[in-house]
């Protein structure tokens, strides 16, 4: 391996046995004969001894002390218990008998990991130094393989990244004061906790409820069904009437930062709204972190595409398994066996141009950027085209019509890449109005407020996803012609001309 900078140039000699184990540093290690690991089991390095099971799993790991050296501030051993699906459920690290910390982990049906709790060594009340009571729990919220939300007890970070990719776009944090003043209830429990008069609330049977919810949500999206308004019409109701009583939704205060990260997707900044550079950060290869700057404390876990930072154990959880940027190799062996490669343990031997986002196979970069970009260029020709068409008919109030045609026409394709492409291009446009409203170019060139353009936004955002869901027994036309008023004759004869409905 070989770095260079205008001011420096380094060569990191690396030697692996046939398997692609990591050798003992041959710079350190001159005298050293070994060529190859049993059993593809790494069992010291420079900083520790390793211990494995009969399944191949890390379940110890204890500083290595040279002979004669005395540290007070090592001899840790760490502890690795796994559950009958080989995923590390607890883990724990000693010193000198002690515990200092202690973490558990919990998972999903689909295997992902959902939560954590960790438990840290404190003083108590009596002067003892003991395991805090209370653990520090974190939640995880996720999108398919991608991780999008970590939930603690005061803040919820969220992350979008870009399209069809595992390398994160923004980070948008909400204090959970914030999130709490963000909570109104929904039509139907409004109306439960108001309709009777003497205080006490009704209930509703379970289809009526569902029934208002779904109202609300074409309410709020400004797109009421036919069959919608014909209920209400024989409740003796309207949408007007309706709407007055819904709870006008609190926009909380957020703390947004954009992603600048390298070919591979690896974070090395944080941007604020304001152009500065809020935390910054340096790796080697492996992802080894080299040096941080973080002035506002920051939680930023994201590494290498698809690694989240554990502190509390110092590895990466990589969806399918853990990997120890230390080693540069995974703890566990391949889930999918041979499958992934012929290293049971291997990390991409190469991490300047391979990564591995599940923790299963190794992928190419450059095949993965060609591969978005073809996903990414069919995504645009079908949204493109249709946004031309809306240009060209020029009908008014069919703005979320289109919306959802194209998105529409892109689930057509049967294809998640172009999907996912053609949504965060969704995501990219909503950004752009957003921009352009700020200096009154959206729209009509009448520039509207932070909450009326948040509230556009998630509007079209919706539509999108509406078509984009659309069943593939469903044509488009039929998933869509609720955006279009039914009185407006002359704009159902010009779509029907155009091809748009039927």
């Amino acid at each position: 391996m070989r770095t260079l900078a205008p001011d420096l140039d380094i060569r990191i000699p690396y030697a692996t046995d046939p398997a692609g184990n990591r050798l003992p540093d041959p710079e350190l290690h001159p005298d050293s004969t070994l060529t190859a690991w049993p059993d593809n089991r790494i069992a010291e390095d420079a900083h520790y001894v390793y211990h494995y099971d009969e399944y191949g799993r890390l379940t110890e790991k204890t500083d290595r002390i040279p002979t004669g050296v005395i540290r007070t501030d090592d001899e840790r051993t760490h502890y690795y218990h796994y559950d009958s699906q080989h995923r590390l459920v607890f883990h724990t690290r000693i010193q000198h008998g002690e515990p200092l910390v202690e973490s558990r982990y919990l998972y999903d049906p689909l295997g992902r990991r959902m939560a954590k709790r960790v438990w840290r060594r404190e003083r108590d009340l009596t002067g003892w130094m003991s395991l805090s009571r209370k653990p520090e729990e974190t939640w995880y919220g996720w999108d398919g393989d991608r991780l999008t939300t970590v939930q603690t007890d005061t803040t919820r970070i969220q992350t979008v990244y870009q399209p069809g990719s595992f390398a994160p776009l923004i980070r948008i944090e909400t204090d959970n004061g914030e999130r709490e003043k963000a909570q109104c209830r929904s039509l139907a429990e409004k109306i439960q906790q108001e309709g009777s008069e003497d205080g006490h609330g009704v209930v509703f049977p379970a289809e009526l409820v569902g029934l208002l919810d779904r109202l609300e949500g074409e309410i709020r999206a400004n797109c009421v069904s036919s069959e919608s308004r014909q209920w209400l019409a024989q409740c003796g109701l309207t949408v007007e009437r309706l709407a007055a009583q819904i709870e006008p939704v609190y926009l909380p205060e957020r703390k947004i930062h954009l992603y600048h990260c390298d070919h591979r997707g690896l974070p090395l900044a944080l941007i604020s709204e304001d152009g500065n550079t809020a935390w910054s950060a340096e790796y080697d290869e492996w992802g080894n972190q080299l040096n941080e700057e973080n002035p506002h404390h920051l939680h930023q876990p994201y590494r290498l595409p698809g690694l989240q930072y554990d502190k509390e154990s110092g590895l990466y959880y990589n969806r399918n398994r853990y990997y120890d940027p230390l080693q540069g190799r995974y703890i566990t062996q391949d889930p999918i066996g041979l499958e992934g490669g012929w290293s049971l343990y291997a990390y991409p031997l190469n991490p300047v141009n391979g990564i591995d986002p599940l923790g299963l196979s190794p992928a190419d970069v450059a095949l993965m950027r060609k591969k978005e970009q073809l996903n990414h260029q069919r995504a645009w020709d079908i949204l493109s085209d249709t946004y031309d068409d809306m240009k060209r008919l020029n009908l008014g109030g069919t703005d979320q019509f289109f919306h959802c045609m194209a998105f529409c026409r892109v689930s057509k394709l049967n294809d998640a890449g172009v999907s996912r492409s053609a949504k965060g291009l969704g995501y990219e446009k909503e950004i752009r109005d957003y921009g352009l409203n700020m200096f009154g170019m959206y729209g009509r060139k009448v520039k509207l407020s932070h909450s009326e353009m948040i509230e556009d936004n998630k509007k079209d955002l919706a539509v999108n996803e509406h078509g984009l869901t659309c069943p593939l027994t469903q044509d488009c036309s039929n998933r869509c012609i609720d955006y279009i008023n039914p009185e407006h004759k002359k704009t159902i004869k010009a779509l029907q001309d155009a091809g748009y409905l039927k």
